[in-house]
C-alpha cells in the first residue's frame, strides 16, 4: 500500500540526544500497555510518544496493513509529530497504480528487505513518496515489511527531520523494534479483520453480538423489533431472461439502495435471501418504538424514491425496471442463534416474522408499494391509511392491513 504525501512541514527537529536503553522502556511497554490499546493508531501513538521522551529522531511512523474488507484493499495508520495519528483507507486495486508501483513500500513488500533513502539531499529519480516526505523535511527514511504468522507481511516506514539523518545506532534499534512490534500488531489486525468479517455479513449489531460471545446454538434474546421485509417483483421471470452477470448487477444495485435507506434510519438487514431483503429495527426499550416505526417508513419512501429514479437510467440503458414491496410489522421476536451444532445463523425466529413475511406477499396482490400491520399503524408517528381487511396466509382471521397515506 502506498504512502500518502505529508503536506504540511514538519515543527522543528528535536534537539536529539544520545538514546541509550529506550528499547528496553519501549518493549516493556508494548508488553503491558501498548497490547492493550483501545486501536493500532492508539499504540503507535504511545509507542511514538515513548520514543520522543527518550530522544529518538523520529518524525514520522508509518503503517500499512493489506486487511480484508468489501471497500478497502488496505488500511494505513501514520502518526507525525505534532500533527499525532490519522488514518486512511485505500480501495481495491491499489497495487495497480502509479501511488503504489514502485514505491518503497511496494519494493519493501516484495524483497522482504530493509529500505533505506537518506534525503538530504535527495536522489535523482526518486518516488514521489520519498519527494514529497523530502519536501516536507524528512533527511532519512526506513521502510521494512514486517512477517506475521496469520496475516499479509504489514510494512512499516520510519522518517526522521534530524540533519545528518538516522545513526547507525538508531537504524539497528529501529529495526530490532519491529520485532516486537509484530505480535501486537498481528492481534490488532486479526482483531479489525473479525470485526470486519462478522460485520459485513451478519451486520453490525448482530455482529457485536457473536463477538461478544453470542455463539452457542439456542442462545438468543427476546426483544420487540420493528421487521421488514421486500423483495423484487418478477425477479423470477427476469433472472430467466438475462445472463448471470446482469442479474447480479440488478441484486447489488437493489440491495445498495435498500441497505442505504435502512441504514440511514437504523435499521440493519438481518439478511439477503435470493432477492429479499429481511430487516430490524432492533427496540430494547418501549419508548423509543414509535422512532423505530417512523424510520422504517422512512426508509421506505426514500427506497422507493430512489428506485424511481434509478429506474429512469435503467430503462434509458435497457435493463428491467426494479420494482419491489416492503412488508412492515412489529412485535416481540427471538433474536439469536438456530442451526446444526457447528452451523448456526443468527436470525430472528417468531410468529411477527411470518407475518411481516406474508404482508410483503400480500404487496403483489394489492399492487401496493408499502403494507403494515395494524399493530404497526398503532404505534408509528408516520400518517398510513387503511386498505381494508385481508386474509394473510398462515394467519387464521383477516387482518386490517395500511399502506403509504
Amino acid at each position: 500500500m502506498a504512502e500518502s504525501a505529508v503536506t504540511a512541514r514538519p515543527p522543528e527537529p528535536l534537539a536529539v540526544p544520545q538514546a541509550r536503553g529506550w528499547i528496553v522502556a519501549a518493549v516493556q511497554w508494548l508488553a503491558h500497555d501498548g497490547r492493550l490499546r483501545d486501536d493500532l493508531g492508539a499504540t503507535i501513538t504511545g509507542l511514538c510518544e515513548l520514543m520522543q521522551e527518550h530522544g529518538v529522531p523520529i518524525w514520522r511512523f508509518y503503517i500499512g496493513l493489506m486487511t480484508i474488507h468489501p471497500q478497502l484493499r488496505a488500511q494505513a495508520v501514520s502518526w507525525v509529530r505534532g500533527q499525532g495519528v490519522s488514518e486512511e483507507g485505500r480501495r481495491h486495486g491499489i497495487e495497480s497504480t502509479p501511488q503504489y508501483i514502485g514505491s518503497p513500500v511496494a519494493e519493501a513488500r516484495r524483497t522482504m528487505k530493509l529500505i533505506r533513502h537518506r534525503l538530504e539531499p535527495p536522489e535523482p529519480g526518486l518516488h514521489k513518496t520519498l519527494t514529497d516526505l523530502a519536501d516536507a523535511g524528512a533527511t532519512d527514511y526506513l521502510c521494512q515489511a514486517v512477517q506475521l504468522r496469520h496475516a499479509q507481511a504489514p510494512v512499516v516506514s520510519i522518517s526522521t527531520d534530524k540533519p545528518g539523518g538516522f545513526s547507525e545506532s538508531d537504524v539497528e534499534q529501529l529495526v530490532a523494534l519491529l520485532d516486537y512490534l509484530a505480535p501486537i500488531v498481528e492481534s490488532q489486525v486479526n482483531a479489525r479483520v473479525a470485526t470486519t468479517v462478522a460485520e459485513t455479513y451478519l451486520g453490525k449489531l448482530t455482529g457485536q453480538r457473536v463477538l461478544d460471545g453470542g455463539i452457542r446454538r439456542g442462545d438468543g434474546q427476546e426483544i420487540n423489533a420493528v421487521l421488514w421485509f421486500s423483495d423484487i417483483r418478477d425477479y423470477t421471470r427476469i433472472s430467466e431472461k438475462l445472463p448471470p452477470e446482469r442479474v447480479l448487477a440488478m441484486l447489488n444495485e437493489y440491495y445498495e439502495i435498500v441497505g442505504t435507506a435502512l441504514k440511514r434510519q437504523g435499521g440493519e438487514i438481518l439478511k439477503f435471501i435470493g432477492d429479499g431483503v429481511m430487516a430490524i429495527f432492533p427496540v430494547v426499550d418501549a419508548m423509543f418504538l414509535s422512532a423505530a416505526c417512523g424510520g422504517a417508513v422512512d426508509a421506505a419512501r426514500e427506497t422507493i424514491e430512489c428506485m424511481a429514479g434509478r429506474n429512469i437510467e435503467r430503462v434509458a440503458a435497457g435493463e428491467p425496471e426494479i420494482r419491489f414491496g416492503v412488508g412492515l410489522h412489529v412485535g416481540p421476536v427471538t433474536w439469536g442463534n438456530v442451526g446444526t451444532e457447528d452451523r448456526l445463523d443468527f436470525t430472528v425466529i417468531g410468529a411477527a416474522v411470518n407475518r411481516c413475511a406474508r404482508l410483503e406477499s400480500l404487496t403483489k396482490v394489492l399492487g401496493a408499494g408499502v403494507l403494515t400491520s395494524a399493530e404497526f399503524n398503532a404505534v408509528c408517528p408516520r400518517p398510513l391509511k387503511s386498505v381494508g381487511k385481508h386474509r394473510l396466509r398462515g394467519v387464521p382471521q383477516a387482518v386490517e392491513v395500511f399502506t403509504l397515506a
